[in-house]
């Protein structure tokens, strides 16, 4: 007969309780036992030998305060009689004391009385013996009980104790063990179902589950097969090189493309760790730069700082690398699981040869300029000569407009050539110790007119007037002619810019402040973005000072930033090393 996993703890649990209150009765009755007969030794037996110790003492002194206590011990006795005998003995003491009192010197009744107490003693005494061993035969019963019972209660908690919990916790443990597999996607397992208890039903439940999850998993592998082999056939037609990855850093996957630039075969690569086969290709060893790190909350860059170069197409030619952590919804509802890495090679060869024509064009172009804007202004001196001629108002206002515009255009083609040579890479720096003061003075006098044309004041704070720099002077100060000119140019007019050193980060900052309308927040990540110009601003520029100022300020190992808090004004700073 197979029971529930309730009925046995409700019989093993019940039953326990059941021995314990037996113990426990046991226990008391016992006790009760041994204490009625104690009881009853001292209250009867014990004070007849009392009685008798008294009446004894008495009779030796034989004066009137002792017959008199020997009366009053006679009388408890007489009314203490509980042994057989005893009755009889005592009032045979009774009449021989009354003669005892008529006579008092009579030697005979004295032996008679002494006899008879010591006979009413002997009966007491054996009374005592024999309920002593009566009390101790109750006693050696009663540890016979309750040992029997203490017995097969320990008995039974030991069952209990090996058999419930194995009955209750290998299920459990066999049940675990079974979803673990099924989470593995070990289908096929099963669970033994032949228990009558809840057990069994969830064995039943748990096999149903395994069988449809196991016909699922048959019914979908052929689709997973088709798909799996559509998915590698899309890789494979990308003309861009992707290789995949497991957790592990195990290549998983590399298309066609791929395996050209690297120049192995499919077997040469997938089933093998990065690092193994990247002992081998130096090609390789760099493209993994940067995958998934064993820390999973390490911050790494996706892509290359810079395109690398790749000899492929039998020419030399440049890709982007995009490294692409790929995570999925953890089964435990713990966040995400990271499973691997892609890496995608963007070939941007085109692109670059298309950039270096276009800084090539640039380069002329604006080299070119420079010659005729130059015989612009020239002839505008000469014009300008009297000796020449005189010129009436409206040919001067002209001649003005005509040296303006050659100046925004010189200013321009400057601008451009400054640009070429970012874009080739090729920036020529000069770096000295030069005093900051020197670079700002230098920056405010260029900047000096236009903040008089808009009534602007200057306010300069120096946290250290004496200190130097190392950095090339002529670019620096180009720099901050460039930021001071702006917050020139988006103040209102007769306020105030302000402008401060101080040391921060073991580097000296310039900080440019303007109390103009600001940068709006979608705007801010893109100011130093070659030719962008925040939209709805109407004012002159072309969108590549801030740009080529970034350029000019990291090649010195500087940094650049801004702040700004839209509808107050914008900070602009430059760090540069201390000398």
């Amino acid at each position: 007969m197979k029971f529930s996993i309730k009925a046995k703890l409700s019989l093993g649990v019940g039953l326990q309780f059941f021995f314990i209150v037996v113990s426990v009765l046991a226990g008391l009755i016992s006790v009760n036992f041994l204490t009625t007969d104690t009881r009853n030794i001292l209250r009867a037996n014990y004070d007849s030998l009392e009685y008798c110790r008294n009446m004894g003492i008495a009779l030796e002194e034989r004066d009137a305060k002792s017959l008199q206590t020997f009366s009053e011990n006679l009388q408890k006795q007489q009314r203490n009689i509980t042994e057989p005998s005893e009755k009889a003995h005592t009032d045979t003491l009774t009449a021989d004391f009354a003669v005892f009192q008529s006579f008092p010197d009579s030697v005979e009744v004295q032996q008679r009385i002494r006899q008879l107490l010591n006979e009413i003693t002997g009966l007491n005494l054996k009374a005592i013996q024999k309920k002593s061993e009566i009390a101790q035969q109750t006693g050696k019963t009663a540890n016979i009980i309750m040992g029997t019972v203490g017995t097969l209660s320990f008995v039974f908690a030991l069952i209990l104790l090996v058999n419930l919990p194995h009955s209750v916790g290998e299920p459990i443990k066999r049940f675990t063990e079974s979803i673990q597999q099924i989470a593995n996607k070990n289908y096929a397992w099963r669970v033994d179902e032949n228990r009558g208890d809840e057990f069994g039903e969830m064995a039943k439940s748990f096999n149903a589950m395994a069988a449809k999850l196991e016909e699922y998993e048959s019914g979908n592998l052929a689709k997973m097969l088709f798909e799996k082999r559509r998915i590698e056939a899309l890789i494979n037609q990308m003309h861009n090189p992707v290789i995949g990855f497991n957790a592990e850093q195990v290549i998983l996957f590399a298309n066609n493309a791929a395996l050209k630039i690297l120049n192995l075969n499919s077997t040469q690569l997938l089933g093998r760790p990065a690092n193994e086969v990247a002992v081998n290709n130096d090609l390789l060893r760099n493209l993994i730069v940067g995958l998934h790190p064993a820390e999973l909350n390490a911050e790494i860059p996706t892509t290359a700082a810079a395109p690398l170069k790749i000899f492929a197409d039998n020419k030399e030619s440049y890709f982007e690398k995009e490294i692409v952590h790929v995570t999925v919804a953890s089964t435990e509802g713990k966040g995400e699981t990271f499973i691997g890495d892609v890496l995608i090679l963007q070939n941007i060869t085109q692109f670059k040869e298309q950039d270096a024509a276009k800084t090539h064009f640039i380069a002329t172009v604006s080299h070119e300029f420079k010659t005729p804007i130059s015989a612009i202004q020239m002839s505008l001196q000469l014009l300008k000569n009297e000796k020449i001629g005189t010129l009436n108002p409206e040919q001067t206002s002209l001649l003005a407009s005509i040296q303006n515009d050659a100046e925004r255009l010189l200013k321009i083609t400057g601008t451009l050539l400054d640009l070429s040579q970012v874009e080739s890479g090729h920036i020529s720096l000069n770096v000295l110790p030069v005093p900051i003061k020197e670079i700002v003075d230098y920056a405010l006098g260029a900047t000096r007119v236009q903040a008089e044309q808009k009534g602007i004041r200057m306010e300069i704070t120096y946290a250290d007037p004496q200190a130097t720099v190392l950095a090339d002077s002529e670019k620096t100060a180009w720099v901050l002619t460039n930021l001071i000119s702006n917050a020139i140019r988006y103040s209102y007019e007769h306020s105030t810019v302000f402008l401060t050193t101080q040391l921060h980060n073991g580097r000296l900052r310039v900080s440019v402040r303007d109390t103009g309308q600001g940068i709006a927040p979608q705007y801010q990540s893109k100011v130093f973005e070659r030719y962008f110009r925040v939209p709805g601003m109407r004012t002159e520029g072309t969108g590549l000072g801030l740009a080529i100022s970034k350029e000019f300020i990291e090649a010195q190992g500087g940094k650049i930033g801004m702040e700004s808090d839209f509808g107050s004004g914008s900070l602009f700073w430059v760090e540069v090393l201390v000398g």
